[in-house]
Formats: structure tokens, C-alpha cells, sequence
């Protein structure tokens, strides 16, 4: 560190100050590598966070194209140099990876790696991470490795303010989804005693007509007039619920912020690669804008528990005013043509009625062995 100019510790500062900055974990995780990547001059970064399987729940690099990452196929699993960083929690920097008896290869797709540095991301005694570079594209010292101590320095200090703002990122996640599981309790409960006192007059209503109406006729349609007048007002308190129960993130974030963060959930959660796309969309109709995102989730749920897909893209884009939201995935696909068995089976009949209850369209291109595309178009407000 002591031979970085005072440029470079700029760039140290503004890197930290950038992974402080952003909240959520799939942000922070995506400014450590780009930060260390450019710090460190390499070629290739990227940072695993383990799950408990021998796999990775997240993987993100910078330096490989989106082409290059789909071509390459699934997340990589916990073995070789990346296991040693992971269980011996110790930084590793060697002239070739290839020539390093722990090496185990790497897909058809993947780009060539040389020179490679590591270095576990911890918190306390935990390892909550691997961080790690490859192919330094300064000029090299003849015969040695391209990664100097100075880097294997510089990268362990990124790799502590990185485990600070990981945990950080994961406690205001962690918050949040508390914070709406919360109102969610408190409308379900308030719900349930609203409905409940309306449902059991309506009921005892209902009881009472059945028994006048041999007997006293004019009675019991007053009765069935009050039954009427009972239905009717539970049907507003269910209505003005669902509308409390709008996703609380539409809100605050919209519709773009929301289906991005949701899509990044999603991604680190599943095998199946899931990106998204969106710009330029402007604020729709609150009904709109709920019922589009509920039309993306039963389309990603069917795409990611049912269709086999290993690529799920969902994008948003402008149109005529309005908006149009498309999610494809590489899956099995099915016949559209017999639709009342599909619809049963992928939920088309609710995506369907979500779309014409807000003056929209939802249309199904699919086919056996060829992957599913979902659009919904809403018009302009």
C-alpha cells in the first residue's frame, strides 16, 4: 500500500464510500466487484456468497459479458480454489490457476484464467463470502505473478468494509421483510374480525328467512333484503382490504424498483438464471401497477417451480402511453391451443382476468419443448 500514489487512494475511498452507499445486498455485492475489478486492474472479478448445500446462493461477477455468463450454464459449486478460500479461510494469489494441484477445470464457455487472487470475506469467525480476481492486465513482472503483496493488501481491506456492508445490506433487507410481515399480521387480523362479524350476520340473517318463508313471506324477503345489504358490505370490506394489501413496496419504491428487487430475490434463490429489464416506464394507475406485478409473480412461479427453465428474462417496457411487461423462459413450454387444461394448470385464467380487470391484454406464445413467453399490455392512463 505504501508505493499506491494519492490517486489511488482516492479511488480506494470513493470505492468504499460506493459499496456504503447502496442498501440492498444484490447492489452491494455488484459494487464490491465492479470497485475491485478496477482498483486492482484485473480482467475478471467476482464474489460468491455460500449456501448451505456446497453451492452458491449468490454469484456475481464483473468482467464476463451477459452472453458469456448464460453460455457458461449454473453457478459454479464450492470446490477447488474457491473451497480452500472458503474452509481454510485464507487468501490465495498464484502465478497460473491452472497449474494449481487443486484446480478442477471449468465449463467449455468459460473465460481463460491465469494469474488469480483471492481472499474470503468474513464476519468475526464466519466466512460470509469469497472474493476473489484473475488475469492482473498490467504489465506483468518477467516470470512472476501479476498479483502483487500491495493487491493482496489492498483487496483484504475491500474485503473487510465488504463484509461490513454486506451485513449491513442484509439487516435493512431483514428489516424490511419484517416490517411488512408485520402490517401484513395486522391487516389479516383486522380482516378476519371485520369479515367474521359480517359473515355471521349474514348467516344468522340468512337462517331467519329460511325459517319465515312458509310461514310469513312478506318477513322473510325483508329478511333476504337484509341478507343482500349484509353481502354487499362485506364485499366493501374485503375490497378496501386488498387495497391496504397492496404490496407496501409498490408504494414506496414503484413498479420498476419492485419487480427489479423482487427478480433479484428470485435469482439468488433459484438455480435458473433470472434477469430483468425496465426503463422508461412511467408511473402507471395504482391498479395497474399491481396488477401487472402480480401477473410477473404467477408468471415467474410457473416458469421457476413448473416449466424446468435454466433462463427466466422479464422485461418492462413503454408502449402507446402505457406499458407492457414480457417474461420468457426456456422451459418445457405446452400447447396454448388447449388452454382450459393449461389455464387450470399454469394459473392463465387469473393472469388473464388480472389483465381485462385494469382494460388490459395478456397473450401466451408457447409450445412443447420450446419455452413460454407471457405478455401483458396495459394502456395508457
Amino acid at each position: 500500500m505504501s508505493h499506491r500514489p494519492t490517486s489511488g487512494l482516492a479511488a480506494v475511498s470513493s470505492a468504499l464510500l460506493a459499496m456504503s452507499r447502496h442498501l440492498e445486498v444484490r447492489d452491494v455485492l455488484k459494487t464490491i466487484v465492479a470497485s475491485a475489478r478496477e482498483l486492482l486492474d484485473a480482467q475478471y472479478a467476482a464474489l460468491g456468497v455460500p449456501d448451505d448445500h456446497g453451492g452458491f446462493a449468490q454469484f456475481v461477477v464483473d468482467g464476463v459479458s451477459e452472453e458469456q455468463w448464460r453460455a457458461i450454464g449454473p453457478l459454479p459449486r464450492q470446490h477447488g480454489i474457491l473451497a480452500a478460500m472458503l474452509q481454510e479461510a485464507r487468501p490465495e494469489r498464484l502465478a497460473d490457476v491452472r497449474k494449481d494441484p487443486r484446480f478442477e477445470g471449468w465449463p467449455s464457455a468459460h473465460p481463460e484464467m491465469s494469474d488469480f487472487l483471492g481472499l474470503p470475506i468474513r464476519d468475526g469467525d464466519e466466512v460470509i463470502g469469497a472474493l476473489f480476481l484473475a488475469n492482473k492486465t498490467c504489465p506483468k513482472p518477467e516470470g512472476g505473478c501479476g498479483f502483487t503483496e500491495d493487491d493482496e493488501a489492498l483487496l483484504a481491506i475491500l474485503a473487510q468494509h465488504a463484509a461490513i456492508a454486506l451485513t449491513n445490506a442484509r439487516l435493512y433487507e431483514r428489516s424490511r421483510e419484517l416490517t411488512i410481515a408485520e402490517e401484513r399480521s395486522r391487516l389479516a387480523h383486522e380482516l378476519h374480525d371485520a369479515v367474521s362479524q359480517k359473515l355471521f350476520s349474514l348467516r344468522l340473517t340468512a337462517q331467519a328467512a329460511a325459517a319465515l318463508v312458509d310461514r310469513d313471506p312478506a318477513r322473510a324477503k325483508g329478511e333476504l333484503h337484509q341478507v343482500a345489504a349484509l353481502a354487499a358490505e362485506a364485499a366493501d370490506e374485503l375490497r378496501a382490504a386488498v387495497v391496504e394489501l397492496r404490496p407496501a413496496a409498490l408504494d414506496e419504491d414503484g413498479l420498476v424498483a419492485t419487480l427489479r428487487t423482487q427478480i433479484q430475490v428470485l435469482d439468488r434463490a433459484h438455480s435458473a438464471h433470472v434477469t430483468f429489464a425496465g426503463s422508461g416506464v412511467r408511473a402507471l394507475p395504482a391498479a395497474q401497477e399491481e396488477a401487472v406485478l402480480r401477473v410477473a409473480q404467477e408468471a415467474l412461479h410457473n416458469a421457476l417451480r413448473h416449466s424446468g427453465a435454466s433462463l427466466v428474462d422479464v422485461t418492462l417496457d413503454k408502449r402507446a402511453g402505457g406499458a407492457v411487461l414480457r417474461v420468457t423462459d426456456d422451459g418445457s413450454g405446452f400447447d396454448p391451443r388447449s388452454i382450459r387444461r393449461a389455464g387450470r394448470h399454469l394459473g392463465l385464467v387469473s393472469m388473464r382476468d388480472r389483465a381485462s380487470g385494469v382494460g388490459g391484454t395478456l397473450t401466451v406464445q408457447s409450445a412443447p419443448g420450446k419455452g413460454t413467453t407471457i405478455e401483458m399490455e396495459v394502456p395508457g392512463g
